[in-house]
């Protein structure tokens, strides 16, 4: 079984998209994270379902105090701040990670990337480094024959 064999299509995401699309095609999605593209659809970096998260509330992440100052009602509402703030606008360079396979690599070749990198998802991609689709750490599970328990 080939990476192109187990890649599923999703939603792009851009470094410029606002964060709430980025939230919004994660849990629409079921994604344990993302894959971000620039304007050609080539992978620059993958966020796991954590880093996301940690884009909506890039505000408090310096000083977590400041969140004992919010009241209950508006910590219930807390993603709605990031407002029209990019991705681009909360990510520290430091955080992204670029995880791709070609499209030849085998079921081992992923599940290694995703090992090194710490990665939930993987991009698959062509020759020419566009996006093809994506693998998720469940997908590939679930497609491997794993030994009885």
């Amino acid at each position: 079984m080939r990476a192109r064999d187990l890649a599923v299509k999703v939603p792009l995401v851009r470094l410029d998209d606002p964060v709430a699309k980025a939230v919004r095609v994660m849990a629409d999605e079921g994604l344990p994270g993302l894959v971000i593209v620039d304007h050609r659809d080539v992978p620059q970096f993958v966020l796991r379902g954590t880093q996301v998260l940690r884009l909506l509330v890039s505000q408090y992440s310096d000083d977590p105090a400041l969140a004992r100052t919010v009241d209950e009602a508006s910590a219930d509402l807390f993603w709605s701040e990031v407002g029209a703030r990019s991705i681009d606008d909360c990510l520290a360079p430091q955080e992204a990670k670029r995880a791709t396979v070609p499209r030849d690599a085998t079921v081992l070749e992923v599940a290694i990337t995703m090992s090194r990198l710490r990665s939930p998802i993987v991009a698959v991609v062509n020759d020419e480094g566009r996006i093809r689709g994506c693998i998720t750490l469940n997908r590939l599970l679930t497609a491997t024959e794993l030994p009885e328990a």
